[in-house]
């Protein structure tokens, strides 16, 4: 996203089930029909101002400007609108940093009333500050393509005593864990999601059978999540080596749904391990 990659083209997704394709998503989404996707879901960079390293990858993370990133975001944005049926939904995944004008943007190109939430993401890991509050949370931003946009309230565990053992439909603050050093389903890609997350977000706002675009896919959570909720989807990274973390991810999936007893198992759909692509 940082620098405008040189044109090529790159065939639309088939009706493959998954597909993870590297190269700039700004160039590589505008070859793909009108109206192909029913769920655009992204975590680009957050223009944090430093190169985000993790064991398995870094990428860098790092804009001259506010005006440099959305400049860059801005593309990515206009094409998934694009691309999105008119029952389909985007989902912005950004913080503090980049959360108000990454608003401003949404609102110009898919209209201030296809505006749905604000969602928070309380992930509950990290440190403090003795000069601030402490920062325990992301922004995603849900747009409707229009507002006729498909929407399945998700249900999650209720926590009052009263309720204690029933379901409730989720709110905006969605209170999932980060992916801890520990867990199962970590990569070691910098910026990792977790699964239970991406499951929640892919049945609430994706049919069964739908398709998700993912334009910054990074370690493949995304796609994995879809993969095992039964919904097509299509991922795109400029790094390659996230790119073949992604590959592998959904190998050793379709190596589980095959019987492999080799093939260390993801987190599936209904989990509720959890584990922040």
């Amino acid at each position: 996203m940082n620098d405008r990659a040189q044109k090529h083209h790159v065939a639309p997704p088939s009706d493959a089930a998954t597909n993870v394709i590297e190269g700039d998503a700004s160039t590589i989404l505008e070859d793909w029909p009108e109206s192909s996707a029913d769920l655009v879901y992204l975590d680009p960079p957050f223009n944090t101002g430093r190169a985000q390293t993790g064991r398995a990858g870094t990428y860098a993370d790092r804009w001259d400007s506010a005006e440099a990133y959305r400049n860059a975001l801005r593309p990515v944005l206009a094409q998934a609108h694009r691309l999105l049926k008119p029952t389909g939904s985007i989902l912005l995944h950004c913080d503090w940093r980049t959360c108000h004008y990454s608003r401003l943007e949404l609102d110009g190109i898919f209209g201030e009333e296809n505006f749905v939430n604000h969602l928070i993401w309380a992930y509950g890991l990290g440190g403090s500050s003795p000069r601030r509050f402490a920062r325990k949370h992301d922004d995603i931003l849900f747009y409707g393509r229009s507002t006729s946009y498909y929407f399945d309230p998700p249900m999650v565990p209720a926590t009052s005593a009263r309720m204690r053992g029933e379901l409730k439909k989720a709110t905006d603050v969605l209170q999932i864990p980060a992916i801890n050093n520990m867990a199962r389903e970590r990569t070691g890609y910098p910026t990792q999601k977790p699964l239970a997350l991406l499951e929640l977000l892919i049945r609430a706002c994706c049919p069964a059978g739908g398709r998700v675009v993912d334009p910054f896919c990074g370690s493949g959570t995304t796609l994995v999540a879809a993969r095992a909720l039964g919904r097509r989807a299509v991922g795109i990274d400029r790094n390659p080596e996230a790119v073949r973390i992604a590959r592998e991810r959904l190998e050793r999936l379709e190596q589980v749904g095959r019987g492999a007893d080799s093939a260390p198992a993801e987190v599936g759909a209904g989990s509720s391990a959890v584990g922040p692509d």
